[in-house]
């Protein structure tokens, strides 16, 4: 750290001398504009950049060092989050017909991707999506309706035993997955681009969160289609009615459990995430029950009984979690804003 000493200049004016060897590496000229930015916590940040458009970033990928569809779409999806708003894939030769497929499967499964030029040796995909336009908290609230509905439709299966239902549960964890990736994105060019961050209205703190509430939702959407799975194995049989009712009962507390957790997100309310977490001691004792009930059928069907109120506990516990997280970052903010007034 440089220890800089305010100077007065004309009896009104404050001035700190910038570093040389910041200005020289940034090759900042004479009478050349500075962003001035006042974080929330009382720092001063000094940029070159002072356009407020989102910075362009480009990455090549070459597609000769590719030798699976999974491998390119992981690194497809890589890039995305990252932030690039320019993907660009390569070859020397033409690209494999497997390349093509990944790249239109990796637009499909995104938002905002576009192919914007395509050659016999080269795909140029760019993101055509302004991130101002889908703020994190909106795309949270998404989240929650398709998973608590994801959740909801996969134990109705038990009752109407409608095998389409589940496979409309699998497509609609595909839109669970876009918006994470969507928001784990947003999180990343918002903690390099203060402009962004401003404009949004959010700091690289509150994105940090959304990025960790949006991971926990996806992950009580997979539990979502686990159940949906495990019906399927048993949904021919026999199942006795008890074992339906207690499996209703712990997943209605386990969605009630994500619903106090995602209001207490938005109403910033500590004590109502505090009720949602001691609801999950309850749901527990649901669990063991169906377990219980379940030793009575099958092996098999014992098995994916099992698997199921294993997902319906641990969607009780994600959903605490995101609690948790609300009540950390509520004290987090609380001891900041003190630390503003004792400085004011």
């Amino acid at each position: 750290m440089e220890i800089r000493k305010v100077q007065v200049t004309g009896g009104s004016s404050y001035v700190v001398s910038l570093p040389k060897t910041w200005i020289k590496k940034l090759n900042i000229k004479k009478n050349e504009p500075l962003g001035l930015i006042i974080q929330p916590d009382g720092t001063l940040l000094i940029t070159k950049k002072v356009d407020e458009g989102q910075e362009e970033r480009m990455i090549e990928i070459n597609a000769e060092n590719i030798d699976t569809p999974a491998f390119l779409f992981r690194c497809l999806i890589g890039a995305y989050i990252a932030g690039y708003t320019i993907i660009k894939i390569k070859s020397r030769d033409v690209i494999p017909p497997f390349v093509r497929a990944v790249t239109r499967k990796f637009t499909q499964a995104t938002i905002g991707q576009e192919i914007v030029e395509e050659t016999s040796n080269s795909i140029t995909i760019k993101d055509l999506l302004n991130p101002v336009e889908m703020p994190f908290d909106k795309s949270i609230y998404r989240m929650h309706f398709i998973v608590k509905n994801m959740h909801r439709d996969a134990v109705s299966i038990l009752k109407n035993r409608d095998k389409t239902l589940a496979e409309d549960i699998l497509s609609r964890d595909n839109d669970v997955n876009r918006l994470h990736w969507l928001i784990a994105r947003q999180h990343n060019i918002v903690s390099r681009d203060v402009n962004l961050s401003r404009k949004m209205g959010v700091t690289a703190e509150n994105a940090a969160n959304y990025f960790l509430v949006s991971r926990i939702i996806e992950r009580i959407g997979d539990h979502a289609v686990r159940i949906a799975k495990n019906i399927l194995n048993f949904i021919d049989e026999e199942i006795d009615g008890k074992i339906i009712d207690a499996i209703e009962s712990a997943s209605n507390l386990a969605l009630k459990i994500f619903d106090k957790s995602i209001d207490s997100f938005t109403e910033r309310d500590m004590k109502l995430a505090n009720k949602s977490i001691d609801s999950l001691t309850k749901l527990v004792s649901l669990c063991e029950k169906i377990n219980t009930l379940a030793l009575q059928q099958k092996g098999a069907i014992a098995i994916s009984i099992g698997y199921i109120a294993e997902s319906i506990r641990r969607t009780g516990e994600y959903a605490s979690d995101i609690s948790e997280c609300m009540i950390n970052h509520l004290i987090s903010e609380k001891h900041m804003h003190n630390f503003q007034l004792l400085l004011r």
